[in-house]
Protein backbone atom coordinates (compact mmCIF):
# COMPACT_ATOMS: atom_id res chain seq x y z
CA UNK A 1 0.00 0.00 0.00
CA UNK A 2 1.00 3.63 -0.39
CA UNK A 3 2.46 5.55 2.53
CA UNK A 4 -0.08 6.63 5.19
CA UNK A 5 0.17 10.37 4.43
CA UNK A 6 0.08 10.05 0.64
CA UNK A 7 -2.06 12.82 -0.80
CA UNK A 8 -1.20 15.43 1.82
CA UNK A 9 0.55 18.58 0.57
CA UNK A 10 2.72 20.53 3.01
CA UNK A 11 4.63 23.76 2.44
CA UNK A 12 7.74 24.08 4.63
CA UNK A 13 9.37 27.47 5.03
CA UNK A 14 13.08 26.68 5.32
CA UNK A 15 14.53 26.75 8.82
CA UNK A 16 16.83 24.72 11.04
CA UNK A 17 16.36 21.95 13.60
CA UNK A 18 12.82 21.15 14.69
CA UNK A 19 10.98 22.59 11.67
CA UNK A 20 12.92 20.46 9.17
CA UNK A 21 12.56 17.46 11.49
CA UNK A 22 8.79 17.88 11.35
CA UNK A 23 8.99 18.15 7.55
CA UNK A 24 11.15 15.02 7.41
CA UNK A 25 8.67 13.07 9.53
CA UNK A 26 5.75 14.04 7.31
CA UNK A 27 7.70 13.33 4.11
CA UNK A 28 8.96 9.97 5.43
CA UNK A 29 5.35 8.88 5.80
CA UNK A 30 4.19 9.96 2.37
CA UNK A 31 3.24 13.64 2.46
CA UNK A 32 4.35 15.79 -0.45
CA UNK A 33 6.49 18.39 1.30
CA UNK A 34 7.71 21.38 -0.69
CA UNK A 35 10.55 23.25 1.00
CA UNK A 36 10.77 26.96 0.28
CA UNK A 37 14.39 28.02 0.68
CA UNK A 38 16.29 31.25 0.26
CA UNK A 39 17.70 31.95 -3.22
CA UNK A 40 21.22 31.18 -1.95
CA UNK A 41 20.21 27.73 -0.66
CA UNK A 42 21.05 26.13 -4.00
CA UNK A 43 24.70 27.13 -3.50
CA UNK A 44 24.89 25.05 -0.32
CA UNK A 45 23.81 21.79 -1.97
CA UNK A 46 26.97 20.02 -0.81
CA UNK A 47 25.80 20.58 2.76
CA UNK A 48 22.07 19.96 2.36
CA UNK A 49 22.69 16.76 0.37
CA UNK A 50 24.28 15.28 3.50
CA UNK A 51 21.52 16.32 5.91
CA UNK A 52 18.90 13.63 6.66
CA UNK A 53 16.59 16.32 8.06
CA UNK A 54 16.14 17.65 4.50
CA UNK A 55 15.49 14.31 2.82
CA UNK A 56 12.57 13.29 0.63
CA UNK A 57 11.24 16.68 -0.40
CA UNK A 58 11.60 19.10 -3.29
CA UNK A 59 13.11 22.56 -3.04
CA UNK A 60 11.92 25.85 -4.51
CA UNK A 61 13.95 29.00 -3.89
CA UNK A 62 12.10 32.26 -3.29
CA UNK A 63 13.09 35.60 -1.76
CA UNK A 64 10.27 36.17 0.73
CA UNK A 65 11.10 39.88 0.89
CA UNK A 66 9.97 40.16 -2.73
CA UNK A 67 6.22 40.86 -3.14
CA UNK A 68 5.92 38.53 -6.13
CA UNK A 69 7.55 35.72 -4.14
CA UNK A 70 5.04 36.29 -1.34
CA UNK A 71 2.18 36.04 -3.84
CA UNK A 72 3.71 32.83 -5.20
CA UNK A 73 3.80 31.30 -1.71
CA UNK A 74 0.16 32.25 -1.22
CA UNK A 75 -0.77 30.41 -4.41
CA UNK A 76 1.16 27.33 -3.32
CA UNK A 77 -0.59 27.38 0.05
CA UNK A 78 -4.04 27.70 -1.52
CA UNK A 79 -3.92 24.05 -2.60
CA UNK A 80 -1.98 22.70 0.40
CA UNK A 81 -3.09 21.00 3.59
CA UNK A 82 -0.48 22.49 5.88
CA UNK A 83 2.38 24.93 6.31
CA UNK A 84 5.42 24.71 8.62
CA UNK A 85 7.29 27.82 9.75
CA UNK A 86 9.86 28.34 12.49
CA UNK A 87 10.45 32.09 12.64
CA UNK A 88 10.17 34.22 15.77
CA UNK A 89 6.64 35.50 16.43
CA UNK A 90 5.58 38.25 14.03
CA UNK A 91 8.08 37.55 11.23
CA UNK A 92 5.62 35.74 8.95
CA UNK A 93 3.05 38.47 9.56
CA UNK A 94 5.57 41.14 8.49
CA UNK A 95 6.27 39.16 5.34
CA UNK A 96 2.56 39.13 4.49
CA UNK A 97 2.30 35.39 5.14
CA UNK A 98 0.72 35.30 8.58
CA UNK A 99 -2.03 32.86 9.47
CA UNK A 100 -4.81 35.43 9.12
CA UNK A 101 -3.84 35.98 5.49
CA UNK A 102 -3.21 32.36 4.56
CA UNK A 103 -6.30 30.99 6.32
CA UNK A 104 -8.36 33.55 4.42
CA UNK A 105 -6.86 32.16 1.21
CA UNK A 106 -7.37 28.55 2.30
CA UNK A 107 -9.79 28.05 5.21
CA UNK A 108 -8.79 24.38 5.58
CA UNK A 109 -5.11 25.18 6.03
CA UNK A 110 -3.28 23.92 9.13
CA UNK A 111 -0.64 26.53 9.96
CA UNK A 112 2.16 24.94 12.02
CA UNK A 113 4.28 27.35 14.06
CA UNK A 114 7.49 26.05 15.62
CA UNK A 115 9.14 28.22 18.27
CA UNK A 116 11.06 27.84 21.48
CA UNK A 117 8.97 29.97 23.83
CA UNK A 118 5.64 29.90 21.97
CA UNK A 119 3.57 32.59 20.26
CA UNK A 120 2.47 34.15 23.56
CA UNK A 121 3.92 34.84 27.00
CA UNK A 122 6.48 37.36 28.32
CA UNK A 123 9.42 35.52 26.71
CA UNK A 124 7.80 34.91 23.29
CA UNK A 125 10.04 37.41 21.50
CA UNK A 126 13.27 36.36 23.22
CA UNK A 127 16.08 34.54 21.45
CA UNK A 128 17.06 31.07 22.59
CA UNK A 129 18.12 27.56 21.74
CA UNK A 130 17.14 24.08 22.89
CA UNK A 131 19.15 24.29 26.10
CA UNK A 132 17.33 27.48 27.12
CA UNK A 133 13.85 26.14 26.39
CA UNK A 134 14.35 22.93 28.36
CA UNK A 135 15.94 24.94 31.17
CA UNK A 136 12.72 26.75 32.07
CA UNK A 137 10.49 23.71 31.43
CA UNK A 138 12.21 21.78 34.22
CA UNK A 139 13.60 19.13 31.89
CA UNK A 140 17.26 20.19 31.89
CA UNK A 141 17.36 20.12 35.69
CA UNK A 142 16.76 16.36 35.60
CA UNK A 143 19.84 15.45 33.52
CA UNK A 144 23.22 15.00 35.15
CA UNK A 145 25.11 13.13 37.83
CA UNK A 146 24.46 13.43 41.54
CA UNK A 147 26.09 16.55 42.88
CA UNK A 148 26.99 17.70 39.39
CA UNK A 149 25.72 20.34 36.99
CA UNK A 150 22.78 19.93 34.60
CA UNK A 151 23.96 18.21 31.41
CA UNK A 152 22.33 18.98 28.05
CA UNK A 153 20.87 15.81 26.48
CA UNK A 154 22.18 17.00 23.08
CA UNK A 155 19.14 18.76 21.52
CA UNK A 156 16.85 15.76 21.57
CA UNK A 157 14.43 16.95 24.25
CA UNK A 158 13.65 20.45 22.99
CA UNK A 159 14.30 20.54 19.25
CA UNK A 160 13.20 17.08 18.29
CA UNK A 161 11.14 15.31 20.97
CA UNK A 162 9.41 18.39 22.37
CA UNK A 163 9.55 20.35 19.12
CA UNK A 164 9.55 18.76 15.68
CA UNK A 165 7.87 15.51 16.72
CA UNK A 166 5.25 17.41 18.72
CA UNK A 167 4.53 19.70 15.77
CA UNK A 168 4.12 16.75 13.40
CA UNK A 169 1.60 15.21 15.80
CA UNK A 170 -0.26 18.48 16.26
CA UNK A 171 -0.43 19.18 12.54
CA UNK A 172 -1.80 15.74 11.75
CA UNK A 173 -4.41 16.07 14.52
CA UNK A 174 -5.48 19.46 13.12
CA UNK A 175 -5.48 18.16 9.53
CA UNK A 176 -7.79 15.32 10.52
CA UNK A 177 -10.14 17.85 12.10
CA UNK A 178 -9.91 20.14 9.07
CA UNK A 179 -10.82 17.26 6.78
CA UNK A 180 -13.88 16.55 8.95
CA UNK A 181 -15.00 20.14 9.54
CA UNK A 182 -13.56 22.18 6.69
CA UNK A 183 -11.86 24.48 9.21
CA UNK A 184 -8.12 24.82 9.52
CA UNK A 185 -6.29 26.44 12.40
CA UNK A 186 -2.93 27.47 13.86
CA UNK A 187 -0.81 24.93 15.74
CA UNK A 188 1.31 26.81 18.30
CA UNK A 189 4.14 24.37 19.09
CA UNK A 190 6.57 25.64 21.74
CA UNK A 191 9.58 23.63 22.81
CA UNK A 192 9.03 24.78 26.40
CA UNK A 193 5.57 23.17 26.33
CA UNK A 194 6.73 20.05 24.50
CA UNK A 195 9.74 19.37 26.70
CA UNK A 196 7.57 19.87 29.79
CA UNK A 197 5.10 17.33 28.40
CA UNK A 198 7.88 14.79 27.90
CA UNK A 199 8.47 14.96 31.66
CA UNK A 200 4.89 13.89 32.49
CA UNK A 201 5.88 10.59 34.08
CA UNK A 202 8.41 12.31 36.35
CA UNK A 203 5.75 14.79 37.49
CA UNK A 204 3.58 11.79 38.34
CA UNK A 205 6.39 10.10 40.26
CA UNK A 206 6.96 13.37 42.12
CA UNK A 207 3.30 13.54 43.12
CA UNK A 208 3.56 9.98 44.45
CA UNK A 209 6.69 10.79 46.46
CA UNK A 210 8.86 8.65 44.19
CA UNK A 211 11.01 11.35 42.56
CA UNK A 212 13.19 13.84 44.37
CA UNK A 213 14.58 17.18 43.25
CA UNK A 214 18.22 16.08 43.18
CA UNK A 215 19.84 15.00 39.93
CA UNK A 216 21.24 11.49 39.72
CA UNK A 217 19.43 10.29 42.83
CA UNK A 218 16.26 8.83 41.35
CA UNK A 219 15.09 5.60 39.78
CA UNK A 220 15.63 6.47 36.11
CA UNK A 221 18.29 9.19 36.17
CA UNK A 222 21.30 7.07 37.08
CA UNK A 223 20.70 7.18 40.80
CA UNK A 224 19.82 3.50 41.14
CA UNK A 225 22.61 0.95 40.90
CA UNK A 226 20.41 -1.30 38.74
CA UNK A 227 19.59 1.44 36.18
CA UNK A 228 22.80 3.01 34.98
CA UNK A 229 25.75 2.67 32.61
CA UNK A 230 29.10 1.19 33.62
CA UNK A 231 32.57 1.31 32.11
CA UNK A 232 34.22 -1.95 31.09
CA UNK A 233 37.86 -3.02 31.10
CA UNK A 234 38.41 -1.91 27.49
CA UNK A 235 37.11 1.61 28.07
CA UNK A 236 33.69 0.87 26.60
CA UNK A 237 30.35 0.92 28.39
CA UNK A 238 27.32 -1.23 29.12
CA UNK A 239 23.80 -0.25 30.18
CA UNK A 240 21.72 -1.97 32.87
CA UNK A 241 17.98 -1.51 33.37
CA UNK A 242 17.12 -4.30 35.82
CA UNK A 243 14.11 -2.70 37.50
CA UNK A 244 11.61 -5.54 37.89
CA UNK A 245 12.41 -8.28 40.46
CA UNK A 246 12.95 -11.01 37.88
CA UNK A 247 15.37 -8.85 35.92
CA UNK A 248 17.20 -7.78 39.08
CA UNK A 249 17.49 -11.45 40.04
CA UNK A 250 19.10 -12.18 36.66
CA UNK A 251 21.53 -9.30 37.16
CA UNK A 252 22.52 -10.70 40.53
CA UNK A 253 23.03 -14.15 39.06
CA UNK A 254 25.30 -12.98 36.25
CA UNK A 255 27.27 -10.61 38.47
CA UNK A 256 27.27 -13.05 41.44
CA UNK A 257 25.83 -10.47 43.80
CA UNK A 258 25.27 -12.83 46.73
CA UNK A 259 25.53 -10.60 49.80
CA UNK A 260 22.43 -9.58 51.75
CA UNK A 261 23.00 -5.90 50.99
CA UNK A 262 21.84 -6.59 47.42
CA UNK A 263 18.39 -7.52 48.73
CA UNK A 264 17.66 -3.84 49.43
CA UNK A 265 17.06 -3.05 45.78
CA UNK A 266 14.80 -0.06 46.38
CA UNK A 267 16.62 1.46 49.34
CA UNK A 268 18.08 4.72 47.94
CA UNK A 269 20.45 5.08 50.88
CA UNK A 270 22.24 1.93 49.68
CA UNK A 271 22.46 2.89 46.01
CA UNK A 272 25.77 4.83 46.05
CA UNK A 273 27.66 1.98 47.73
CA UNK A 274 26.11 -0.69 45.49
CA UNK A 275 26.82 1.39 42.39
CA UNK A 276 30.47 1.69 43.37
CA UNK A 277 30.72 -2.08 43.74
CA UNK A 278 29.05 -2.71 40.39
CA UNK A 279 31.37 -0.19 38.76
CA UNK A 280 34.36 -2.06 40.18
CA UNK A 281 33.11 -5.41 38.92
CA UNK A 282 32.20 -4.24 35.43
CA UNK A 283 35.71 -2.84 34.95
CA UNK A 284 37.15 -6.33 35.42
CA UNK A 285 36.02 -7.55 31.98
CA UNK A 286 35.64 -6.18 28.46
CA UNK A 287 32.37 -5.13 26.89
CA UNK A 288 32.37 -8.22 24.64
CA UNK A 289 32.93 -10.44 27.65
CA UNK A 290 29.92 -8.92 29.39
CA UNK A 291 27.78 -9.26 26.27
CA UNK A 292 28.63 -12.96 26.25
CA UNK A 293 28.06 -13.31 29.99
CA UNK A 294 24.58 -11.73 29.84
CA UNK A 295 23.48 -13.62 26.73
CA UNK A 296 20.41 -15.69 27.53
CA UNK A 297 19.80 -13.90 30.85
CA UNK A 298 16.83 -11.56 31.13
CA UNK A 299 18.59 -8.81 33.01
CA UNK A 300 17.77 -5.85 30.69
CA UNK A 301 21.35 -5.47 29.52
CA UNK A 302 22.83 -3.89 26.38
CA UNK A 303 26.22 -2.64 25.24
CA UNK A 304 26.51 1.11 24.70
CA UNK A 305 27.32 1.56 21.01
CA UNK A 306 28.77 4.43 19.01
CA UNK A 307 27.52 5.57 15.61
CA UNK A 308 29.31 2.98 13.45
CA UNK A 309 28.73 0.20 15.97
CA UNK A 310 25.01 0.95 16.11
CA UNK A 311 24.69 0.87 12.33
CA UNK A 312 26.50 -2.49 12.21
CA UNK A 313 24.72 -4.18 15.13
CA UNK A 314 22.94 -7.41 14.02
CA UNK A 315 19.58 -6.40 15.49
CA UNK A 316 19.63 -3.01 13.78
CA UNK A 317 20.77 -4.58 10.51
CA UNK A 318 17.99 -7.16 10.66
CA UNK A 319 15.36 -4.46 11.14
CA UNK A 320 16.88 -1.98 8.71
CA UNK A 321 17.08 0.61 11.47
CA UNK A 322 19.74 2.47 9.50
CA UNK A 323 19.88 2.97 5.74
CA UNK A 324 22.26 4.59 3.30
CA UNK A 325 21.06 7.22 0.86
CA UNK A 326 23.23 9.51 -1.21
CA UNK A 327 26.28 8.06 0.49
CA UNK A 328 24.98 9.09 3.92
CA UNK A 329 24.27 6.49 6.62
CA UNK A 330 21.21 7.64 8.56
CA UNK A 331 18.22 6.42 10.57
CA UNK A 332 15.46 4.88 8.48
CA UNK A 333 11.90 6.25 8.62
CA UNK A 334 10.00 5.10 11.69
CA UNK A 335 7.64 3.74 12.91
CA UNK A 336 6.77 0.76 10.70
CA UNK A 337 3.31 -0.21 9.44
CA UNK A 338 1.79 -3.63 8.85
CA UNK A 339 0.21 -2.62 5.53
CA UNK A 340 1.59 0.74 4.43
CA UNK A 341 5.06 1.68 3.29
CA UNK A 342 7.22 4.54 4.42
CA UNK A 343 9.22 6.55 1.87
CA UNK A 344 12.80 5.42 1.19
CA UNK A 345 15.03 8.44 1.93
CA UNK A 346 16.13 10.57 -1.01
CA UNK A 347 18.70 13.20 -0.17
CA UNK A 348 18.14 16.85 -1.01
CA UNK A 349 18.89 17.81 -4.59
CA UNK A 350 19.03 21.04 -6.60
CA UNK A 351 16.14 23.46 -6.55
CA UNK A 352 13.25 22.49 -8.81
CA UNK A 353 11.61 25.90 -8.77
CA UNK A 354 10.23 25.91 -12.33
CA UNK A 355 9.00 22.32 -12.15
CA UNK A 356 7.25 22.90 -8.82
CA UNK A 357 5.63 26.13 -9.95
CA UNK A 358 4.47 24.36 -13.10
CA UNK A 359 2.96 21.56 -11.04
CA UNK A 360 1.02 24.19 -9.07
CA UNK A 361 -0.40 25.83 -12.22
CA UNK A 362 2.01 28.72 -12.84
CA UNK A 363 2.31 29.68 -16.51
CA UNK A 364 5.60 30.24 -18.32
CA UNK A 365 4.95 33.97 -18.35
CA UNK A 366 4.34 34.01 -14.60
CA UNK A 367 7.58 32.14 -13.94
CA UNK A 368 9.46 34.52 -16.23
CA UNK A 369 8.03 37.47 -14.29
CA UNK A 370 9.17 35.90 -11.00
CA UNK A 371 12.68 35.39 -12.31
CA UNK A 372 12.98 38.86 -13.80
CA UNK A 373 11.77 40.48 -10.57
CA UNK A 374 14.47 38.71 -8.57
CA UNK A 375 11.86 36.76 -6.59
CA UNK A 376 13.76 33.55 -7.33
CA UNK A 377 17.21 35.05 -6.86
CA UNK A 378 19.36 37.43 -8.85
CA UNK A 379 17.56 38.49 -12.02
Amino acid sequence: MSAPLAGLRIIEIAGIGPGPFCGMMLADHGAEVIRIGRPDEGSSLSVSAKDPLLRSRRLITLDLKNPLAVLAVRRLVESSDGLIEGFRPGVMERLGLGPETLLADNPKLVYGRMTGWGQTGPMAADVGHDINYIAISGALHAFGEAGGKPVAPINLVGDFGGGGMMLAFGMLAAILQAQATGRGQVVDCAMTDGSALLMSMMWGFRAMGRWGNGRGTNLLDGGAHFYDSYETADGKWVAIGSIEPQFYKALREVMRLDGGEWDAQFAPAMWPRLKAELARRFKERSQDDWVAAFAGHEACFAPVLGFDEAAAHPHNRARGTFVEAGGVVQPAPAPRYSLSDTVPPVMAGPAESDAILGDYGFSDDEMTALRESGAMGAA
